[in-house]
Parts: C-alpha cells; sequence; structure tokens
C-alpha cells in the first residue's frame, strides 16, 4: 500500500473522511479550527495519506511531537476501507518517518463506554498495534468520553 506525505491537494479527501466521523469526533468539516490543524500539518510535513484511484482517500493521519513523546492527532480510515490494513500501514509509516526512540507514543481515543469504541473499533485497533489504555482524558467535543493509549518505542 502506497502512504505518502499529503499536500494541499488532498484536503478535500481530508474533509471527505472528517464527514464520515463526525457523529464520533464531533464537527470538523465546517470548523476553521480543524482546517487550521489539517493545513498546518500539511505544511509541516507531518499529514499522510493513503491514496485510492477512486474519489477520496482511503485514509489520513496527522501526527506530532518530538522525542521522547510522540502523538497521533487524528487518524481516520474511509469506511469503505476499515479491516483492510490502510490504518495500519499510516501508523507504521508515521512510525518509519518521525519516530526516534527511546519513548512513547500517545492517541486520545474513544472511552471504554463511547459508542464509537465498538462501531468503529479504534480502541482494538491501537491494542493490535500495542497500545496500552491509560488515564482518562477530557470528554470529546460530542461529549464522549476519551481515554489516553500509548505505546512504549525502543
Amino acid at each position: 500500500m502506497a502512504i505518502r506525505l499529503a499536500d494541499e491537494q488532498d484536503v478535500p479527501g481530508f474533509l471527505g473522511l472528517a464527514a464520515e466521523v463526525e457523529e464520533w469526533f464531533g464537527p470538523m468539516v465546517g470548523e476553521p479550527g480543524f482546517h487550521a490543524a489539517l493545513r498546518g500539518h500539511i505544511a509541516d510535513s507531518r499529514a499522510l495519506v493513503a491514496p485510492s484511484a477512486a474519489p477520496g482517500l482511503l485514509g489520513g493521519l496527522l501526527f506530532g511531537g518530538r522525542a521522547p513523546t510522540y502523538h497521533v492527532h487524528w487518524l481516520v480510515v474511509a469506511r469503505r476501507a476499515r479491516g483492510t490494513g490502510v490504518g495500519r500501514a499510516l501508523m507504521e509509516e508515521a512510525v518509519r518517518r518521525w519516530v526516534h526512540g527511546p519513548g512513547v507514543i500517545e492517541v486520545v481515543t474513544f472511552g471504554a463506554d463511547h459508542p464509537g469504541a465498538v462501531a468503529g473499533g479504534a480502541r482494538v485497533f491501537y491494542e493490535r498495534l500495542g497500545f496500552t489504555p491509560a488515564e482518562a482524558a477530557d470528554p470529546g467535543p460530542e461529549g464522549g468520553s476519551r481515554q489516553v493509549f500509548r505505546r512504549t518505542v525502543a
């Protein structure tokens, strides 16, 4: 699977991904803050995409931090591509490009009681990548619970 750095031409694809998950993450497509964060990550070469031959993207990732603590700021896989390895490929490429251990990678995902925890499979996804649940995080913009997950890197 070809994962590459995102560029400005990928913004509509990111917005398409965001539209698919607003029910779980809260509003993004119409939010200037999301647009600014997206463009900032692209400008800093900290955004990855899984392109598709069809319109739209298969997935996108926004990454940040530096040794010893790295952050997955946003990771979404298109509904049509979930369970096909796109998320894993995005994470592997992010680690290859930006993670220089030792340290930890952190991500805030759904709390155990959030509907997206089951429907989206995010918690299981991160656990399969070696992340472990940690402390609770502030609720998401839609009011749902969130939890920090961490993965140690050598």
